[in-house]
Parts: structure tokens; C-alpha cells; sequence
């Protein structure tokens, strides 16, 4: 299984597009965000200290919920493009178990967003301090790490459920530029949750990802709302967070980071046994 993994990054990382096109996401909302999106958030907050600050904490948030998903659909690229091309056939007439040839594909996959995350990560930081922000201390670092680790096993599960109908490469090109562009709605980026439709908040608010991103700018944001909001009555607060998706409320019920937790363990759990099931009637 790790020797059929070792193969599966090669080939994701020796093909220079698949790595491009898989964080085309990340760079179109970076791209929005400092062209027009950032000056507008940032001037609707103009009165507030450090807004800079908490808004570019904000969308790097964002970016490491995304990096996830986007890599790893890129990833399972891999599992399409042997299937399109007879490779598969190949490789299981050789000596490998199926059940490692499946478990490669998968923790491939995951690798890959575990390392495309970090990367997205490392540039994140530089971003926030370029612009005058702060470095994460050493414990929402380790934060960020694990919620990294959970974020990107509960999209894995999901991405590979979702790729697992896919039988050629033009389907499985087709629904990635779907999933790339809806991403950032799905996840509150593009606007923030508080200006959605009710309707399409709930939406946001029982996909998956929404609560990583929910959980990232819990950890990366919690200086800059220190800062911006010292002082100010806590009732602002609590409206803001709601706004910008910092915290979910279901009704009157906030949800908590036990909460978000407990949603991507049980969803990616759940597309876990949902995509055996797809896989294995396939295979009959």
C-alpha cells in the first residue's frame, strides 16, 4: 500500500499541471481578495483598529478549508486517468491486494492535501505578516496542524465518494471545474455567510468543508478579533462572528467546535463507508 502511495505522489507531483490546476481555486480567491474583495471588507470596517489584520486572517482561514478539497479531487485525478486508461487492468494483475491498490489511491490523496495544505499554510503566514499581521503562536500552530490532519481525512472521504461515479477523465475535468467554482460559495468566501439567502446559509452551514473553515478562523483569527474588537461592547462581537462565519448558528443553537468536530468525523466517516459501497457494487 505505501510503495503503490510513493507512485500515486510521483505522479501527482511529477505532472506540473495537475498541481496548478488543483490550487486554481486558492489563486482565484486570492486574486479576488487582493484585487477588489479585501478593500471593500476592510473599508466597511474602516472604523475598527487591526482590520487589515482580521480580514486577511479571515481569508487564509478560508483558503487552508479549501486547499483541501481542491487538491485531493486533483489527486484522485490519478484514479480516474488509470481507469481511463486500461492502467488500472495493469495494476491489478500484478502481486498487489486490491485492498492496498484502493487503501494507495486514498492515502495518496490524502497525503497530498495534508502537504498542499502546509504549503498553502506557510504562504498564508507570510501573506498575513507581509501586510503587517502576526505569526501564529505555537499552539494554534499545532491547532491548525491537527485541524489540517481532520479536515483533509473528512474531505478525502467525501471528494472520493463524489469521484467514485466517475469513469472518464472528461466527466471526472467537468465536475472539478464545478466543485472549484463553487467552493468558495459553499465555504462562505467569496461573501460572507451573513449576506446569503437563509435558504442558502443552510446550505453553507451542513456541508462539511463550511466547518473547517468554521474551525480554521476560530484558531487563526482569535488575536486579530482581540485587537480589532478591544473595547467594543461584546454584542458587536457575536454579530460579526455570525456574519463573517466565524461561528454557525442552527436557530438560536450556536455550534460549537466540539460540534464542528464531531460533524467532520462523522461525515468523513460516512463517505468513507459510502464510497466502498459505490466502489465495491462497481467492481460486480
Amino acid at each position: 500500500m505505501i510503495n503503490f502511495m510513493k507512485r500515486n505522489l510521483l505522479v501527482f507531483f511529477r505532472d506540473k499541471s495537475s498541481v496548478f490546476f488543483s490550487l486554481l481555486s486558492v489563486f482565484i480567491i486570492i486574486g479576488l481578495y487582493a484585487l477588489f474583495l479585501g478593500d471593500v471588507w476592510t473599508s466597511s470596517l474602516s472604523d475598527l483598529t487591526g482590520v487589515r489584520y482580521l480580514m486577511d486572517s479571515w481569508i487564509v482561514a478560508g483558503l487552508l478549508a479549501v486547499t483541501s478539497v481542491t487538491t485531493t479531487m486533483g489527486a484522485f485525478g490519478i484514479m480516474v486517468e488509470d481507469k481511463t486508461k486500461k492502467i488500472v487492468k495493469d495494476i491489478r494483475s500484478s502481486p498487489i491486494p486490491r485492498v492496498d491498490i484502493a487503501g494507495g489511491y486514498v492515502l495518496g490523496a490524502f497525503v497530498i492535501g495534508v502537504i498542499m495544505s502546509l504549503v498553502t499554510l506557510v504562504l498564508a503566514e507570510v501573506y498575513v505578516v507581509a501586510n503587517g499581521g502576526a505569526l501564529l503562536g505555537g499552539a494554534a500552530l499545532i491547532k491548525v496542524f491537527a485541524l489540517i490532519l481532520l479536515s483533509t481525512f473528512s474531505n478525502t472521504t467525501l471528494v472520493l465518494f463524489m469521484v467514485s461515479f466517475f469513469n472518464s477523465s472528461n466527466a471526472f475535468a467537468t465536475a472539478s471545474t464545478i466543485i472549484g467554482t463553487m467552493i468558495g460559495f459553499l465555504t462562505g468566501i467569496y461573501l460572507p455567510i451573513g449576506s446569503l439567502p437563509e435558504a442558502v446559509q443552510w446550505v453553507v452551514k451542513v456541508f462539511p468543508p463550511s466547518h473547517s473553515a468554521v474551525l480554521f478562523r476560530q484558531v487563526m483569527m482569535a488575536d486579530a478579533l482581540d485587537q480589532t474588537f478591544a473595547g467594543i461592547p461584546g454584542s458587536y462581537l457575536v454579530e460579526f462572528k455570525e456574519s463573517m462565519g466565524v461561528t454557525f448558528y442552527f436557530g438560536e443553537t450556536a455550534v460549537t467546535p466540539v460540534m464542528s468536530i464531531l460533524i467532520l468525523v462523522i461525515s468523513g466517516l460516512l463517505f468513507l463507508g459510502l464510497s466502498v459501497l459505490s466502489l465495491s457494487r462497481k467492481k460486480k
